[in-house]
């Protein structure tokens, strides 16, 4: 069996899922369901398969989460393709074509997006063995979801003549439908909910998105022609992939191929589009309420609520979405949770913070979280993985207080080096060079008092980093 290359597809905010995922930290890199981010939960559902290591596309801003994620889980191997700007699948994909088929024209690529939830992963590893000899024989094969109700959030696709086993031919695609030509798709039998997911030969679906939109491949081609490479992160040249198309590969290439086949899928299957979703494939208790976090539930019916700082109650309340965070609540109707974007859009025109920015900010070698900001003081508090610095840096506008709670610092300060324990501390007077350092086997955690006329972090000069920023 040829090995598979999986592609994931890191793109979007999942701004219906606000506050929890923000444009800093979206849904992809989020621990929803379990103890796994979904990106991680897509990689681990393809155990079992013969496969390559994975190509992952997302963009500059998260290239560490998704290092760290991945190394996480174990893989030290995935390369990471980082899009300049978001210009929809069929460029996404097409890059990670391009840099499969360097190696290997006949690579197969099964692209998924990182952001989907799948009950039942084994009816999805069968059904990628069942596909796989059909793509290896040329079709571009897609996965249709087999619909359990009449659904009009969902595109659909029309299955043709069957070639072997759940594989058919792909008669058409078809946009979200009313509520009428849904019902009568479900209860007609030919039809599945279009996932998103693919498998295909590398260059068998570059041959396709150049006979359909060659502008597309020109673009994708140029940009990797002069891309660069550092760690394991591909970086496609900006100006080139600047001047590429906007398009799905729905519209690009599936709805115009003679060669698509598409096989059916039933494997619990969610999109995760909304919060109602998560009230959907959640454990319900007696009442059909769905909980997360500190939450105690009085008289409370078919809500889920989610806590992730504090204690979160409610009383004689049904059909509700609660969800709070360090620095905001959302309360929403259960039927009406789409609207959630609307917030964030109200947000942003406000110029909020909030609509974007989480309180808890990651980095590659950890995060900060702000604590107290007041007049020309900011408190935050910082953790620091194992084996990990930050940059060798100065601020012009601050001075920084430094007081260990956990671990072991190695300080550079100034011209002093030292180590730091529990309940000691050092101060970073204004325009010193300085570098703390996790010199432990446990995470580091300090607690850091800014003083100053300016806690901006564009006020950062590196001269030495780990991470090439």
């Amino acid at each position: 069996m040829n090995q598979i290359v999986p592609v994931l597809l890191c793109g979007g905010v999942g701004s219906r899922l606000w506050p929890v995922s923000r444009q800093g930290r979206p849904k992809q890199y989020l621990n929803l369901i379990g103890e796994d981010s979904m990106l991680q939960q897509t990689l681990k559902r393809l155990e079992g398969l013969d496969q390559a290591p994975p190509i992952i596309v997302c963009n500059e801003e998260h290239r560490f989460l998704v290092a760290e994620q991945t190394r996480q889980i174990g893989i030290e191997s995935a390369r990471i393709i980082l899009e300049p700007e978001g210009k929809n699948t069929a460029p996404a994909i097409a890059l990670a074509a391009l840099v499969a088929s360097a190696t290997d024209p006949d690579s197969a690529l099964l692209v998924l997006p990182a952001d989907h939830y799948v009950g039942r992963p084994e009816h999805l590893r069968a059904a990628v063995k069942e596909a796989l000899d059909v793509a290896l024989h040329t079709k571009l094969v897609t996965f249709g979801l087999v619909p359990t109700r009449a659904e009009t959030g969902y595109g659909y696709i029309k299955r043709g003549e069957t070639l072997s086993g759940n594989v058919a031919v792909l008669d058409q695609f078809i946009e979200k439908p009313n509520e009428v030509s849904a019902k009568g798709y479900l209860d007609s039998g030919e039809y599945v909910w279009n996932s998103g997911m693919f498998l295909f030969k590398a260059g068998r679906f570059l041959d396709a998105l150049s006979e359909f939109q060659p502008t597309i491949v020109a673009a994708c081609r140029a940009a990797m022609a002069n891309s660069e490479s550092d760690m394991n992160f591909v970086r496609p040249d900006s100006k080139a992939f600047a001047k590429c198309p906007s398009e799905s590969i729905d519209y690009a290439v599936m709805e115009h191929t003679t060669d698509g086949a598409v096989v059916s899928l039933d494997c619990d299957w969610s999109d995760i589009g909304a919060w109602s979703a998560l009230w959907d494939t959640g454990g319900k208790d007696g009442e059909g309420n769905v909980t997360y976090g500190d939450v105690v539930l009085d008289n409370t019916r078919n809500s889920y609520v989610r806590s992730q700082s504090r204690l979160v109650t409610t009383s004689g309340v049904s059909d509700l979405v609660v969800v709070e965070t360090v620095d905001a609540v959302m309360v929403a109707d259960r039927h009406s949770v789409q609207d959630v974007k609307n917030i964030v859009s109200m947000l942003k025109s406000q110029q909020r913070s909030e609509a974007d920015a989480h309180h808890r900010v990651f980095r590659p070698w950890g995060f900060y979280e702000s604590l107290i900001v007041g007049d020309g003081f900011q408190v935050k508090r910082i953790v620091v993985n194992p084996g990990q610095q930050l940059s060798l840096q100065m601020h012009h506008h601050r001075a920084e207080h430094w007081v260990v709670v956990r671990g072991t610092a190695a300080v550079i300060n100034g011209d002093q080096t030292m180590t730091l324990v529990k309940d000691q501390s050092t101060f970073v007077p204004v325009a010193t060079q300085h570098r703390l350092s996790n010199a432990g086997a446990v995470p580091l955690e300090l607690i850091e008092v800014q003083t100053g006329s300016y806690f901006g972090e564009d006020d950062i000069v590196r001269f030495d980093d780990d991470y090439g920023r």
